[in-house]
C-alpha cells in the first residue's frame, strides 16, 4: 500500500519532535503535517525533520486540516493520526494488516481507560450508542482520530465534514450508511506529551457532535427520525381521543391537530428518504 500519514497540528512542536522519528520506522509513502496556522514552530520542526508540511494562513479547526491533508495526499490509503503523542505508531502496522483483509476503514477503538476523564467517556458511550441506532451497526468508537481509510472512498465526503473536531462521526457514520466496511481494532491510547492541551471543549463539541449525528441521520436515513416522532405524536392523539371521548364524549380539535401533525411528519420523513435515495444514487454515479 502507498500509505500518507495525515497529522493535523496546531502548536504541536514540541511533541513533533518526539512523534515524527518514530513514524518514520513504520516507513510510510509519506507523512503530511498540516499546520493549521500555529503561533509556534510547528511547521519548521516538521518540515526539518523531513515530513511535508501543508500550512494554513490562519487556523481553521482540525476537520478543516484533515481535509486539506485529505485532498493534498499521493497516497492511495491514508492514516489520520493525532500530533500530541496520543497514537502508537506501532499500532498502525496492526490497522494497515485489518485493511488489508478488505476493508474500506479501520478504526483504533480506545478502551474506557483511554478515555479522558470520566465524563467524556460517559458522553462517548451515549454517541456511540445512539450513532450505532442511526445507522444500523455497532460502532465502537464514535469519534477515534485514529484510523486508516481508503482515499478514494473518504474523497466521496469531504464536502460533508465539518471544519471542527466533528469529523470522525462525520466519516464514521458516512461510511456505515453508505455500505462500506469498516472495522474497529482496540488501541492504547498513551498520555499526551508535556506541555501540550486538549482542543476539544466537551460542553460545545459534545453538542456539536450530537448535531453531527442528526445531521448524517436525516440525509442518509431521514425515517430514522421521522417514524418515531410521528408515531409519539399519534400515539398522543389516541390517548387525547380517548381521554376527551370517556370524559365529554367527543372528538376534541386537538385530537384532529395531533392526528393530523403526526401523519404529515409521517409523509415528510417518508419523501425525505426518497430525495436522498435519489440524491445519493446521483452522487455514487458521478463519483
Amino acid at each position: 500500500m502507498n500509505i500518507s500519514i495525515i497529522i493535523p497540528a496546531k502548536n504541536e512542536a514540541v511533541s513533533l519532535r518526539l512523534l515524527l522519528p518514530r513514524l518514520k520506522l513504520v516507513e510510510p509513502f509519506e507523512i503530511i503535517v498540516v499546520d493549521d496556522g500555529s503561533s509556534d514552530d510547528t511547521a519548521l520542526v516538521a518540515a526539518s525533520m523531513g515530513a511535508r508540511v501543508i500550512s494554513h494562513k490562519y487556523s481553521k479547526g482540525n476537520g478543516a486540516a484533515i481535509k486539506t491533508g485529505a485532498r493534498g495526499a499521493l497516497g492511495d490509503v491514508a492514516v489520520f493520526m493525532d500530533a500530541d503523542g496520543q497514537h502508537r505508531p506501532e499500532d498502525i502496522s496492526m490497522l494497515v494488516e485489518k485493511l488489508a483483509e478488505g476493508y474500506d476503514m479501520v478504526v483504533g477503538a480506545r478502551s474506557h481507560k483511554g478515555q479522558a476523564g470520566m465524563h467524556r467517556s460517559l458522553a462517548n458511550r451515549f454517541y456511540n450508542h445512539f450513532a450505532s441506532w442511526m445507522v444500523g451497526h455497532n460502532i465502537e468508537d464514535l469519534t477515534s482520530g485514529f484510523r486508516i481509510v481508503q482515499l478514494s472512498k473518504f474523497r466521496e465526503f469531504i464536502s460533508l465534514l465539518p471544519n471542527t473536531f466533528s469529523y470522525p462521526t462525520t466519516i464514521t457514520m458516512s461510511f456505515f450508511r453508505a455500505g462500506y466496511s469498516v472495522a474497529y481494532m482496540p488501541v492504547d491510547v498513551q498520555q499526551r506529551t508535556l506541555g501540550t492541551v486538549s482542543h476539544i471543549r466537551l460542553g460545545s463539541d459534545g453538542i456539536r457532535f450530537l448535531l453531527i449525528i442528526f445531521k448524517i441521520g436525516t440525509l442518509f436515513s431521514p425515517l430514522k427520525l421521522f417514524l418515531p416522532i410521528s408515531l409519539f405524536i399519534f400515539l398522543s392523539g389516541v390517548i387525547y381521543y380517548l381521554y376527551t371521548f370517556l370524559t365529554d364524549g367527543r372528538f376534541t380539535n386537538m385530537g384532529v391537530l395531533l392526528f393530523s401533525t403526526s401523519i404529515i411528519i409521517f409523509m415528510m420523513g417518508l419523501v425525505s428518504e426518497q430525495i436522498t435515495n435519489l440524491l445519493y444514487k446521483d452522487t455514487k454515479a458521478n463519483g
